[in-house]
């Protein structure tokens, strides 16, 4: 494995489970706080509408609901002008921790990259993003074309 991949896992792997603690100091589970940002950003959202913002897959959005719904974070409501749709929607549960998840979600950020000069985080931000995007579009095709052969 290349160096950069190695430090990425690393790194992926450490915050991922300081985020998992904090997150569970409020009964919420690392991943649901990123569903939780868009509902209260705008709740009522369906899970098609929140996996287009988070750049994620609607069933892992619908998976992660079902989860949230047992955990009483949200509930789901037909919509009533299209009967086919369901909407996600905030419980006064859900609505109590929010202020609490987002000062973990700050004091996560502030600790994850309190030791980079102001110049590297934007650079941090800006490299992440591109490798985001790099990796979000189509594949690549092949660096050399299948042969005649095959």
């Amino acid at each position: 494995m290349s160096e950069f991949l190695t430090l990425f896992t690393r790194a992926s792997k450490v915050l991922r489970a300081a985020a998992d603690d904090a997150m569970s100091r409020h009964g919420v589970r690392v991943g649901q706080n990123i569903i939780l940002e868009a509902l209260w950003q705008e709740d009522g959202l369906t899970p098609g509408e929140i996996a287009r913002r988070l750049q994620l897959a609607t069933p892992t959005i619908v998976n992660a609901a079902t989860r949230m719904e047992a955990a009483g974070l949200l509930t789901r409501k037909r919509d009533g002008a299209d009967a086919r749709l369901v909407r996600l929607h905030l419980t006064p549960r859900a609505r109590s921790v929010q202020t609490a998840i987002q000062r973990e979600r700050s004091a996560l950020e502030r600790r994850a990259t309190r030791t980079l000069s102001s110049q590297e985080r934007r650079l941090l931000h800006s490299a992440l993003t591109k490798i985001i995007d790099a990796l979000s579009g189509d594949q690549e095709p092949p660096s050399e074309p299948p042969s005649a052969g095959t």
